[in-house]
């Protein structure tokens, strides 16, 4: 009988998730569920294609030195990140966890960097981007610098 408020419990929260969905995706447009339904009667379709990229900056150094600080992180957007997106940028205080290559799960703060672009300047945007991942994993010995993009429309 114990497990029957954790299963409700469970479908609670499974109920929660799948309500909010739809609104989350209604805002992202191309490729989401929604995408295919379309706009209410007499609502002009909104924005022009973006692409949304994130980045995934952990602030442990897996060589043992000392973490990344708010500063140290602060100063390399402003050095290799904000010169190559000067139009803005969004940036979020995370934590975060993954199995590293022992097999053990690691967990750390970390920042997540959000770079909205058009998606006509992708292919530029593409090498911007990797330079930017790559000034951070050597300038603090990180393993990697997660990134996620999606197709999105945006409207400012």
């Amino acid at each position: 009988m114990k497990q029957r408020p954790a299963l409700t419990a469970a479908a609670a929260a499974l109920a929660v998730l799948a309500a909010g969905a739809p609104v989350a995706y209604a805002a992202l447009g191309n490729g989401s569920p929604t995408a295919s339904r379309s706009a209410p009667s007499g609502v002009a379709a909104r924005g022009k294609a973006y692409v949304e990229t994130r980045l995934f900056f952990g602030t442990e150094r897996p060589d043992g030195g000392p973490d990344v600080t708010d500063q140290q992180f602060l100063a390399f957007v402003d050095e290799e990140v904000t010169p190559r997106f000067p139009r803005g940028l969004t940036i979020q205080d995370g934590r975060g966890q993954w199995r590293d290559s022992r097999g053990e799960i690691e967990r750390e703060r970390s920042y997540e960097v959000i770079l909205l672009y058009p998606a006509t300047e992708a292919r530029l945007r593409d090498a911007q981007i990797e330079r930017i991942r790559n000034a951070y994993e050597n300038a603090y010995a990180q393993d990697s610098v997660a990134r996620l993009e999606e197709r999105t429309t945006a409207h400012f």
